[in-house]
């Protein structure tokens, strides 16, 4: 059986949320300027690479979502295994080949003559393994913005986080060509624990033991905090705006340069899962929250591995860091694109 979720009437504040998220990058960028070392205290505030102030506000962006999740209809989500399929399709057979592809494209020819020519073989090795990683918590906000069935959403997640532990270094190696990949697993064990489990522990004592499963008060519980965690979402955005600010206005060209290929292969596997999911006749709510994991990248995991393959200043991990500064507004352009494409997706 097709659960259909009908996604909550948009509040003023997310109908304007695109200038909000402007505002935000402003906002970062110019606190990054005027104050670099409280953002680099921040910005320094790490764990396996992964910085605790921002593991903080994803923990209020996403536990709303998970409040929706009752456990003991997870099996239910079998009913999506169309979707599933779909989404894991798009993550490893699909977006880390069509990533390679685009940056031998325009990296290597294309822009070949605009960029450092001893950083170009970097750049392309930082933009695949960012296509290599799915990923996972922001998936969570995306999927509740676009009004995504939370336990498909959980469930993908956790299939990724899995598949992962066993395809991610053999994958990069094949696509860098290289014998062995030193896979940061402190990374990946510690972001799998911070923004799923401990976040999904949290929801669930919410639900089933301070309201004791009541739907009721939780509806009012998440109505009550969805808009903490949309403004953890722009408060994130200044953050990493400000700690990525200096790079941004010292080599503003080359982060453009290096984001055209991004930019491509996120609409381009965005829209091919959500095509694949009409043509398999997935329900939107399904649909939606599919396109959007199958185009956003595990940024903590892809930026820990180009630092520690490539070095902290190489191009590597510039190209990741540029995946992590534009992941935010361009989600939030394929979130826009699935709700204004209800209509067409679930009547034509």
């Amino acid at each position: 059986m097709n659960v259909i979720t009908v996604p909550s009437p948009i509040s003023r504040f997310e109908r304007n949320l695109t200038w909000w998220v402007l505002a935000c990058i402003l906002a970062g960028l110019t606190l990054g300027k005027l104050f670099p070392d409280f953002f680099q205290t921040l910005g320094a505030l790490n764990v396996a690479e992964v910085n605790l102030p921002v593991a903080v506000l994803i923990w209020l962006m996403i536990v709303p979502m998970l409040l929706k999740i009752d456990f003991k209809t997870m099996a239910d989500v079998l009913a999506h295994r169309r979707g599933i399929g779909v989404t894991l399709f798009i993550n490893w057979m699909v977006k880390p080949f069509s990533m390679a592809l685009l940056a031998w494209v325009f990296i290597r020819h294309l822009f070949g003559d605009l960029l450092p020519a001893a950083q170009i073989d970097s750049y392309i090795a930082g933009l695949i393994l960012l296509a290599a990683a799915p990923c996972t918590a922001m998936v969570f906000v995306w999927s509740g913005l676009c009004g995504g069935e939370p336990r498909f959403t959980l469930s993908q997640v956790a299939l990724n986080d899995a598949i992962m532990l066993f395809a991610f270094a053999p994958l990069v190696a094949l696509l860098l060509g290289l014998s062995r990949i030193a896979v940061p697993w402190e990374t990946l064990f510690l972001s799998v624990l911070l923004f799923i489990i401990v976040p999904v522990v949290i929801s669930q004592f919410v639900r089933e033991v301070m309201f004791s499963g009541c739907e009721k008060f939780i509806d009012r519980l998440i109505k009550r905090i969805q808009p903490v965690s949309l403004s953890a979402l722009l408060a994130t955005l200044v953050l990493l705006f400000g700690f990525q600010g200096q790079q941004i206005i010292a080599q503003p060209f080359i982060i453009a340069l290096l984001a055209v290929p991004i930019l491509i292969q996120v609409y381009f596997n965005a829209m091919l899962a959500y095509w694949l999911n009409k043509k398999l006749k997935v329900a939107h709510c399904v649909a939606a929250p599919s396109a959007l994991i199958g185009a956003s990248n595990f940024f903590e995991l892809a930026v820990a591995t180009a630092i520690a393959l490539f070095g902290f200043h190489s191009g590597a991990a510039l190209a990741t860091v540029v995946g992590v500064l534009i992941e935010v507004p361009v989600m939030l352009s394929v979130v826009f694109i699935v709700n204004r494409s209800r209509h067409w997706y679930e009547n034509s």
